[in-house]
């Protein structure tokens, strides 16, 4: 039996790949209320998350591969922006390659997950990551 978050939190996806930004949507709202904006790359993500009309995500799950500007660099951006850095962030991605990996947390990720090829597995994937980063960690105070 799944339990419902108290309050929606915003989760700001940064997938190019339409098929898994509608997985990821359909696994989170099975656990509860969730506003979930998606945009395609690093620089529609940081034109979201500076314009001060937008809600601050509780989380940002990020792809590493996109067009633009990709994963990587988002990453290195957002954790060397003082008004940033605290919003914690989840790589998910089609990469296991170790040096993906260790540039994502030399880069400051919060964690990184591989995308699993079975549907059920990826589900599972994303839903433990929205347990324990919307539901278990404390989160920051709304402003």
């Amino acid at each position: 039996m799944m339990i419902a978050s108290p309050r929606p939190y915003d989760v700001l996806l940064v997938e190019d790949d339409l098929a898994d930004a509608m997985l990821i949507g359909d696994a989170l709202s099975e656990r509860g209320a969730r506003n979930l904006t998606q945009v395609e790359d690093g620089v529609a993500a940081l034109d979201y998350l500076r314009d001060e009309t937008n809600p601050r995500p509780d989380l940002i799950v990020l792809d590493l591969n996109m067009p633009r500007m990709n994963g990587r660099e988002l990453l290195a951006i957002l954790k060397a922006d003082d008004d940033l850095r605290a919003i914690p962030v989840v790589v998910l991605t089609t990469s296991a390659a170790p040096d993906d990996v260790t540039g994502a947390y030399q880069r400051h990720a919060n964690a990184y997950v591989t995308k699993p090829v079975n549907l059920d597995d990826f589900n599972r994937a994303v839903q433990s990551i929205d347990a324990f980063y919307l539901d278990t960690a404390t989160k920051l105070p709304r402003e």
